[in-house]
């Protein structure tokens, strides 16, 4: 089973845009899709709520309110975490993950705060350089802006708790598909694809990443 964590302490940076965008893609590639919401908000399970029952099934489970298991017949396990984590919770997610997906936003505020808890992870390094694969994606980025090329610069200069380069896999925009595709459930691989062309285009560094051996232990 594919496990893919979603998380940074960092409250709306866009992880539930990344986790539910990400369940829709494996959905529509045939996949068994297991969506596990950490966080009280519930937006993903509120996402699922609204998708159309004509489009491939994901299921969905409100881990916050109780444990879990992945069932044998799950291809990929996503996990929206919360903002505010730290220490064992932050521990217990990442043994459940082969894969960390942090999204980060162009702000001070937001690069500061990846900063500290990539700083934290030193904390529980055996976890990171044993266990779970971390890369970078830029969320919510205005094209051609000042703020958008420091937080390329940012995330080009990070480095991870073994002293190696943070993977920066790519930038996502600021765009309206991803507002319309959270209103009716689905994700941007769902709709025409000329109408996704540019936010589809982003997105496959990422994907390429995820699909290889090197995102994974």
């Amino acid at each position: 089973m594919r496990s893919i964590l979603v998380i940074n302490p960092k409250g709306g940076c866009g992880k539930t845009t990344i986790a539910t965008n990400l369940a829709g893609y494996y959905a529509s590639h045939g996949k068994s899709v297991l969506l596990a919401d950490f966080d009280q908000q519930a937006s993903s399970l509120d996402w699922l709520a609204v998708r159309p029952e004509s489009f491939p099934e994901i299921q969905g489970v409100a881990a916050f309110e109780e444990k879990f298991r992945a069932g044998k017949n799950i291809d990929v396990l996503i996990m929206d975490a919360p903002a505010g984590l730290h220490g064992r919770p932050i521990s217990d997610l990442l043994r459940r993950a082969e894969t960390i997906i942090m999204p980060v936003l162009p702000s001070p505020l937001d690069m500061r705060a990846a900063s500290r808890f990539i700083e934290n992870l030193k904390k529980i390094n055996k976890v990171i350089k044993a266990e779970v694969k971390l890369t970078a994606v830029a969320n919510r980025v205005r094209e051609h802006t000042i703020a958008g090329n420091e937080l390329n610069e940012y995330l080009s200069r990070v480095k991870l708790p073994d002293g190696k380069k943070l993977p920066f896999m790519t930038v996502l925009r600021a765009s309206q598909n991803y507002i319309r595709a959270a209103e009716k459930g689905l994700s941007i691989f769902e709709f025409a694809p000329y109408a996704t062309q540019v936010d589809r285009d982003q997105w496959k560094p990422l994907l390429r990443w995820l699909n290889s051996t090197r995102s994974r232990p």
